[in-house]
């Protein structure tokens, strides 16, 4: 089950119902169970405050994922600023809603395992990030 949600700021205009097929579908093709996960869309500040508190960052961030997994059933909070996903998507020269793809599933991807703290790691998510985006984009023009 996939929920949307907002916290001090406007959910943006996407289309949730595909966006829900889409995850269930990668997360099912890497051999896992789709069990609850909820997208919560909130500005700059907010999650700036939940990165300082529960992971001590110190900075801003486009994502935080809290995974709440149990074995094969994938389940968490992806936490997502809203603001930082518009100017990424800018400073990239890209469509906010390819950004905004990009986020969600990256936040999934971290669900199933990857990470991305080392450059390896980092371009093996990217590829993924990608691939994902472009079978969404494509199923969207069939």
């Amino acid at each position: 089950m996939i929920h949307f949600f907002e916290e001090d700021i406007s959910r943006p205009k996407l289309d949730y119902d595909s966006i829900s097929i889409w995850v269930q579908s990668v997360v099912e093709s890497k051999g896992f169970v789709l069990a609850d996960v909820s997208y919560i869309f909130c500005s700059d500040e907010y999650l700036y405050k939940l990165n300082k508190e529960y992971l001590n960052h110190v900075y801003y961030t486009d994502i935080i994922t809290f995974n709440y997994n149990d074995e094969k059933f994938i389940s968490g909070d992806l936490f997502i600023s809203v603001d930082r996903v518009l100017e990424n998507a800018k400073n990239l020269e890209i469509e906010n809603n390819q950004e905004f793809l990009r986020v969600m599933i990256h936040g999934i991807l971290h669900l199933l395992g990857y990470d991305d703290k080392f450059n390896e790691e980092q371009k093996t998510m990217r590829l993924e990030e990608n691939k994902y985006i472009h079978l969404f984009l494509n199923a969207k023009n069939v």
